[in-house]
This record gives C-alpha cells, structure tokens and sequence, in this order.
C-alpha cells in the first residue's frame, strides 16, 4: 500500500507536543518477505530502490533487508521505526511527504552471519549496492587493487575463516561462498553507484576478490550470478535538523530517519535476473539492451558537472551547487563541460538539450542543499569515471579537452587549499603536493589515469589550467 501525505492533509503539530513515533502500528502495512539484501543503507537507497520498490505493482511479494556500511547508526534508527521512513519530495513548488515501507529488516553491516543468513536463502533473489565508486577499490587500471590494506586484510579473514571481513567486497564474497553451499541457487547482483559499466566493475571486483581467496567460488559466481548494469540518477542531499522538524510539524509523529530528495528521479537497467524482480517498471523504471550511453550522459552531464562545481565552487568560496550555478565563471566553465561531453555522445534517443535544460534546473533548485564538500569526496576515483574518458575521446578527436582538463586542475587546486581531503588516495596526493609544477601535477594525474600522465601536452595542459578559480581557502 502506497501511503502519501502533504503537507496540508494533517494539522501541524503544536510546539512540544508528545508526538508518536512512526512504526508500523501507527501506519499499519505488512512487511513484504526479503527477496531484496542491499549493501550501503544510506540517503540515496533510500530515496531510489527503497522508493521503486515501493512503488512496484507486486510491492507486497518484494522486502528489502538493508545493510549499513561502516557504522550501524542508519539500522539502529530505522529499526526502532520498524524500518519505515519518511521521503520528502522538495521542489519548488513545497515538499510533498511519503511514508516508505519497502526496507522491511535494516541490519548493522558487521552483523555478517545474518548477511549470509538471507543471501543464502532461497527467496532472496537480488542484491542491490550502493557502496560508493570508492569501495569497489579499483586501481587506475580499472581492476581490483589486491594491494589495497583493507582488501589485503578482508582476504586474511577469509582464509583463516575467523572474524568477519570488514569491506563491502569482503562482506558479498562471504555471503555468495554461503549461497553456493546452501545449493540455493543463481541471483543477480544490482549495481547503483556511479560507475561507468558499473555492472562489469561490480563482477570484477567481486570475482577478483573471490578468485584470490576460492577459486572454487569464482568459478561458481561467473556461472550463476549476473551482474545488472544501471544508471541510477535522484539528488539526495544529507538530511538536517530542520528536515527531521518538518516531518514533525507536517505529519504529526516523529521520524528520526526522512529523506530529503529533489522531485525528479530516474533508474535504467539492463541485465538478466534469473531469480526474477519486482515490477520496477510500474514505478517509471526503465530496462534497456545497452545501459551505456544512459551511464554516459548521467556520468558525464550530471556527476560530471557536480564534481566540477564542487571542486570550482568551493575554491571560489560557495557551499551548495544552486549557489556555485549562480558564479558564472563556474557555470561557463560548466557549459563548455557539457559541449565536450555532448560532442562524444551519440543518438537523439538521448535528447541531450533537454537533459542539459533540465539539469541546470534541478541544479538551481536553492530548497535542495546539496553540499559540495559531500560530493567533491572521493575526487582521485570519481574524476575516472567523470573527466577522463572525455578528455581522452576529445583528444581522440583532435581537440584539446581543455574543459574536462579543467575539472581535473580544479580537483588538484582544490587537493592542495582543503585541510583535509577525503580521498582514497589522500596519502598519495599529500606526496605528490610536496613536489613543485609540473612534476606536481604530473604525480597527481598518475594517481587518477597513469597513462594520460605520460602525456607531456596533457600534463603541460592542466598545468596551465591550474589556479584558474583561486584559493579563497576551502576549510573542510
């Protein structure tokens, strides 16, 4: 049952008011049975495959059991709410309110027997990720990184087989290696995060992990584990103090855990799911042959221009991406971002002025907070997905890619005034920024595309492109 409200179907609740809790017996529905485990319990899951889930024609047969990352804080709040939670819909026009009920157990990602436990079983037929572009520990290779410490000590776990790995990686071998013992079965692996051909990445990186540990298993994951392609695309700002009140005043009970997100959402598959799937498609969901040029035009129009503004934006001193749009020295240097990136997209099934018009509205939407310091985290791994392939199919083509070089300087400028950066590859960039000019930024390109670093014209090119947004000190 879909269950919606707005703001003006309740009367607001009266300052200090006892307000009751949202559970399950104040809205009442019956928890669909786990078919879904998802890996990353966060804002956006919650606001994408949580919601389309939710809004699925056979919602009723299709339960989501949600795991969180690093820290159990999203399970412990959802759980005392019986897993409901509340998505504010925040568009120009006022917020609309939704009571989801699709994530029917939200489970502490450390609680690994239980992950096992439900992969294993023969109902469950999906798992869902959004694990972030970093835990995938690719290298800039495109591959497994089986140097990384925390995949090199997730491998030592499963080989003594005592402890619980502590990766996402680690954490899905495991619990694939339980599917195949308990004979249960092939099932497909959903890959939402912002990768290009996410779905391959999402095999190579589960395969390698599991080949350097079982080759048994590998073996058993190429056969009977597909791995969907997507692109997955809803603005999900952190959610504050001043959201968590609105439910309040507007809905009249208290929910610990809303979600924020921007009106406009969209979700391209393609893919076998040889265990089956929900109805997606009732809730505007899309299923496709070749996921690639909708991974590109989202990639490189959307997360391209928010990494450029969060980089650029907070240089010149902006916190949101509605308030850097208004700079028009970083709304330019979008525009000719998305020329370069347009010019190497093909099709009019694409409808790429339209997406363009759209972004720019969407962007300057000033109710969405979308911080930049929150997307600009991460650079060295996202900037492979979101600059380089344009930069290269620019050069390709015999032009210079100065506007993809520009978002990549404006990442390195940004690496050397934050006073501290959230990056993979943090360490890296602290040595590379103890060197001077061009051997600075040469080091610096090698952590993000070594190839393009052994291009003296690439490398002299974004060394010319350096400081062209200043260093009004970014204090992060």
């Amino acid at each position: 049952m879909t269950m919606t409200e707005n703001a003006g179907d309740t009367r607001p609740a009266q300052p200090g008011a006892d307000l009751p809790r949202l559970n399950r017996s104040l809205r009442p529905a019956a928890k669909a049975p786990v078919r879904i485990v998802h890996l990353g319990l966060g804002a956006f899951h919650r606001s994408h495959q949580a919601w389309y889930t939710h809004r699925a024609g056979d919602a009723a047969e299709w339960g989501i059991a949600s795991f969180t990352g690093r820290r159990p804080d999203a399970a412990l709040a959802l759980a005392e709410q019986d897993s409901l939670f509340t998505l504010v819909e925040r568009g120009d026009a006022g917020d609309s309110f939704e009571i989801i009920g699709s994530i029917v157990d939200a489970v502490d990602g450390a609680d690994v027997a239980r992950l096992a436990e439900l992969v294993s079983a023969p109902a469950t037929a999906i798992i869902t990720l959004t694990i972030t572009e970093a835990a995938y520990r690719l290298g800039a290779d495109g591959l497994l990184d089986l140097r990384a410490p925390d995949v090199v000590a997730d491998l030592d776990v499963l080989a003594r087989r005592t402890g619980s790995p502590a990766t996402p990686l680690g954490r899905l071998a495991f619990a694939l290696g339980a599917r195949r013992a308990a004979g249960t079965g092939p099932l497909a692996v959903v890959c939402c995060d912002n990768l290009a051909s996410n779905g391959t990445v999402a095999r190579r990186a589960v395969t390698g992990l599991a080949a350097a540990w079982d080759a048994g298993l590998a073996a058993w994951i190429e056969a009977n584990v597909s791995f969907v392609g997507t692109s997955v695309d809803r603005i999900t700002p952190r959610t504050t103090e001043a959201d968590t009140a609105a439910v309040e005043a507007a809905c009249g009970y208290r929910d610990t855990s809303p979600v924020v997100a921007e009106p406009f959402r969209n979700w391209v598959l393609s893919g076998d799911f040889p265990a089956g799937r929900p109805r997606w498609e009732d809730a505007g969901a899309v299923f496709v042959d070749d996921i690639e040029p909708y991974e590109n035009r989202k990639l490189w129009l959307l997360n391209g221009a928010h990494s450029l503004l969060a980089y650029a934006g907070q240089l010149r001193g902006h916190a949101t991406v509605a308030q850097a749009l208004q700079d028009e020295l970083c709304r330019r240097a979008v525009e000719r971002f998305w020329d370069e990136a347009e010019a190497n997209l093909p099709g009019p099934d694409l409808q790429i002025p339209a997406y363009r018009a759209a972004l720019l509205e969407r962007f300057g939407n000033g109710r969405i907070a979308h911080h930049l310091a929150q997307i600009a985290m991460d650079g060295s791994t996202k900037l492979r997905m979101r600059a380089v392939p344009v930069l290269l199919a620019e050069r390709a083509r015999g032009r210079s890619g100065a506007a993809a070089a520009l978002m990549i300087a404006a990442w390195m400028d940004y690496g050397a005034a934050a006073a501290q950066l959230q990056d993979p590859l943090a360490a890296g960039v602290a040595a590379a920024n103890s060197l001077g000019g061009a051997e600075r930024t040469r080091a610096l390109l090698a952590l993000v595309d070594p190839d393009l670093a052994a291009d003296a014209a690439v490398v002299d090119l974004i060394e010319d492109l350096r400081g062209m947004f200043g260093e009004r000190a970014v204090s992060r």
